[in-house]
C-alpha cells in the first residue's frame, strides 16, 4: 500500500470517527416530545447504513422494515401493516448473523410494543398521539418545570435576585437544589450537540451564593380564603405544598414528628454536602409566608381523625424514614447500625465516634456513600463499601462514588452479604460475603449471580446497612387510607381514597430525589387549591434578558471544584466551591436559549405562570 493511500485511509477513518461522535451527541440531546415512530425510523436507517451487506436479513430485511415504517408515517398503512412489521422484525431478529441485524430488529419490536398506541393512531387517525409542541428539554426533564433558560440568562446578566424569584415560582428550595439536586435537567441539554451540557446546577449554586435565599423576599400572599390545610410531614414535599398553598391564601399548618423541619434534607444528607445553615435559608423563606408549624407532633390514627375534623384538606408527605433490612443471620448484633438511624442522629447534631474502628457499609446508592464518607469524618480507621454489583452499576451519582474513593474509602464490589459474625459480647466482628459474577441484563442493569468461589470473611467493628428505606403506613391504613406495596395509593392528582386527603413525595413514589418530592408538593398544592373551589395562579414579574448571539462557538464546560480530599475528610464543613463571576458568565453564555430559539418557539412563548 502506498504512503498516499495510507494517509487517505487515516483521513477517512478520522473523519468517520468525528461524524460518529457528532451523531452520538445529537442522540444524547434528543429532546422529549418527538414522534416515537419517526424516531424509530431514523434509528433504523442509521443501523441499516452500518450493515456489511453479507446477510439477507440485514441487507434486505432492514430495508423492508424501513419501507413498512415509512408507510405508517405516510398514512398508507393498515392494521395488517403492523402485523407485517412485527413478523418481519421477529424473523430478522432470529436469523441475522450479527448484532446490527438482530439488535435493529429487537429495537423495532420493543418500539412496536412500547409505542403501540402511537402506531395505531398513525394508522387509524393519520396523526401522532404525541404533541407537536416540542418542549424545552431542560424544563421538561426538571420534575418541577423550573424556567431554567430564564434563570441562566438572569445569572449571566448579573441579576441573581431576579433569578431567585424566577426559580421560586416553581421551586421554593432554590438553595437545596443548588447544592444537592441530581440535575436531571442536564441530561438532554441541546448544548450536547456542540460540546457538553450546561452546568445548570453549578449556575444555580452561583446564583444562591450571590443572592442569599433569606435576603430575597418571597412574593406577597393572596387574600385569605378562610380555608385551612394540614400538612403532615415537614420535608421538602410538605414544605413545598405549604409554601404554595400559603401564597394562594390558604392557612397551612405543618405537623412534623421530629424536632426540626427539613425531612431527609436534614435527616438524610450530611452537613458536608448540604450545610445546615444553607437549609435554614430556604426553610426560613418558606415560613416567612405565614406557615404555622407544630414540631414533635406524632400523627397516629386518632390524631389524623382529629385533624380531618378540623381542616378543610390534608396533604400527607411523611417521606420514607423507616429502615429496610436484608434479614441476614446476625443482623441484630451490636454495632450493626441502619443508615437511616445514623443519619437521623446526625440531623440532630449527634455525630458517631468511630475512632480506630473498621467500618463496613453495605449498599451502593447515594445513602451508602453518605454513610461511608460520614464514617471517614468520624475518625474510622478504615471504611469499606460492600456491594453485590460492579462499580459502574451503582445507583449513586458518579461524583459521589469518586469523592468517596478520593477520601480513601475502599470499594468491595461483586460481594453479596451472607451473614454477620458476632464476638463473645454479641457485637459484629465480621461480615461474611459470597463473591458474585456479573450476568445477564435485567431491568436495565446486569444482574449478579453466585460465583464458583469460596465465601469470604471481612473483619470489622461496625456495619452500616444502607440498603434502602421503607414507609410507615400502618396509622394511615387503620384510618381507611388505601395502600399498595407499602406505599400510600394516590391517583395522578395526589388524591387518596378519602375526600379532601392528598399525598405525595416518597410515601407515594417510594424513595426518590429531592426535586421529585418538591414537584409532588407543587402538584398537590394546585390540586388542593382546585378542591377548595379556587383557581389561583402563581406568577412572577421578571423580565428575561434577550438571547445573546455568541453562544454557538464550541466552549468547554465549567465544572465546580472541591476541597482537596486531605482537607475535607476530617470535618463536616461544606466541600464544594462555587463559580467565580468570570466562570458563571461564561457558562451562562453557553446556553442556546431553547426558550426563544428552536423547540421553544413551537409552543407559543414562555410559561410565566401555573
Amino acid at each position: 500500500m502506498s504512503r498516499l493511500s495510507v494517509i487517505s485511509t487515516d483521513k477517512v477513518n478520522s473523519t468517520t470517527e468525528t461524524l460518529m461522535k457528532e451523531f452520538t451527541q445529537r442522540i444524547i440531546a434528543n429532546p422529549p416530545g418527538v414522534c416515537p415512530v419517526d424516531m424509530q425510523l431514523a434509528f433504523l436507517k442509521v443501523c441499516h447504513a452500518q450493515t456489511c451487506g453479507k446477510c439477507v436479513p440485514c441487507r434486505v430485511g432492514l430495508g423492508i422494515l424501513e419501507e413498512l415504517l415509512e408507510s405508517v408515517l405516510d398514512n398508507t398503512a393498515t392494521m395488517e401493516t403492523l402485523n407485517l412489521i412485527e413478523h418481519a422484525a421477529t424473523n430478522i431478529k432470529n436469523s441475522a448473523d450479527c448484532a446490527i441485524g438482530f439488535e435493529s430488529a429487537r429495537m423495532v419490536l420493543a418500539g412496536l410494543e412500547g409505542f403501540k398506541e402511537d402506531y395505531i393512531s398513525h394508522v387509524k387517525e393519520h396523526q401522532c398521539t404525541g404533541t407537536f409542541e416540542q418542549p424545552i428539554p431542560c424544563v421538561t426533564l426538571c420534575p418541577a418545570n423550573v424556567d431554567i433558560p430564564g434563570y441562566i440568562a438572569l445569572a449571566g446578566a448579573d441579576r441573581c435576585e431576579d433569578a431567585v424569584r424566577l426559580i421560586r415560582k416553581d421551586n421554593p428550595f432554590p438553595t437545596a437544589c443548588a447544592l444537592i439536586c441530581e440535575h436531571p435537567c442536564e441530561k438532554r441539554c441541546r448544548r450536547n450537540m456542540i460540546d457538553d451540557s450546561i452546568n445548570i446546577r453549578g449556575i444555580k449554586h452561583y446564583v444562591m451564593d450571590k443572592a442569599n435565599a433569606k435576603e430575597v423576599p418571597v412574593p406577597a400572599c393572596a387574600e385569605s380564603t378562610g380555608r385551612k390545610v394540614a400538612i403532615i410531614g415537614g420535608g421538602p414535599s410538605g414544605l413545598t405544598a405549604a409554601y404554595f398553598l400559603q401564597l394562594m391564601g390558604h392557612q397551612t399548618t405543618i405537623y412534623e414528628e421530629k424536632a426540626q423541619l427539613g425531612g431527609m434534607l436534614r435527616y438524610g444528607i450530611p452537613n458536608y454536602r448540604f450545610p445546615r445553615e444553607r437549609l435554614k435559608e430556604d426553610i426560613d423563606a418558606i415560613l416567612s409566608t405565614g406557615v404555622e408549624v407544630k414540631l414533635n407532633a406524632v400523627v397516629g390514627t386518632e390524631e389524623l381523625k382529629a385533624i380531618n375534623d378540623t381542616y378543610d384538606a390534608i396533604y400527607i408527605a411523611i417521606g420514607a424514614h423507616a429502615e429496610k433490612r436484608l434479614n441476614l443471620e446476625g443482623e441484630d448484633s451490636g454495632n450493626v447500625v441502619s443508615a437511616v438511624d445514623m443519619l437521623r442522629e446526625i440531623g440532630d447534631d449527634r455525630y458517631p465516634d468511630f475512632t480506630g474502628k473498621r467500618v463496613i457499609v453495605v449498599g451502593g446508592g447515594n445513602v451508602a456513600m453518605d454513610c461511608a464518607r460520614t464514617a471517614i469524618r468520624s475518625n474510622a480507621k478504615t471504611v469499606s463499601i460492600v456491594y453485590r454489583r460492579r462499580k459502574e452499576d451503582m445507583t449513586a451519582l458518579p461524583a459521589e462514588v469518586e469523592g468517596a474513593i478520593a477520601e480513601g474509602i475502599e470499594l468491595l464490589t461483586l460481594k453479596a452479604p451472607l451473614r454477620i459474625e458476632k464476638d463473645d459480647n454479641g457485637n459484629a466482628s465480621a461480615l461474611w460475603v459470597q463473591p458474585q459474577i456479573i450476568g445477564q441484563v435485567r431491568g436495565g442493569r446486569p444482574s449478579p449471580r453466585k460465583a464458583d468461589k469460596a465465601e469470604e470473611r471481612l473483619e470489622c467493628d461496625v456495619i452500616l446497612m444502607a440498603v434502602g428505606q421503607d414507609i410507615v403506613t400502618e396509622p394511615f391504613e387503620q384510618a381507611g387510607i388505601a395502600t399498595k406495596r407499602g406505599k400510600l395509593l394516590a391517583d395522578v392528582s395526589g388524591a387518596l381514597n378519602r375526600v379532601g386527603m392528598y399525598a405525595g413525595g416518597d410515601c407515594v413514589s417510594g424513595p426518590a430525589t429531592v426535586i421529585k418530592a418538591i414537584a409532588a408538593g407543587k402538584v398537590a398544592a394546585a390540586n388542593i387549591d382546585e378542591f377548595l373551589g379556587c383557581h389561583h395562579e402563581i406568577s412572577v414579574d421578571v423580565e428575561i434578558p434577550e438571547p445573546l448571539l455568541n453562544d454557538k462557538v464550541p466552549c468547554g464546560r465549567v465544572n465546580l471544584g472541591e476541597k482537596e480530599s486531605w482537607a475535607r475528610k476530617d470535618n463536616f464543613e461544606g466541600i464544594e466551591y462555587t463559580m467565580s463571576d468570570e466562570e458563571a458568565y461564561q457558562e451562562a453564555s453557553r446556553c442556546l436559549r431553547c426558550d426563544r430559539h428552536g423547540c421553544g418557539v413551537l409552543r407559543g412563548g414562555r410559561q410565566d405562570k401555573w
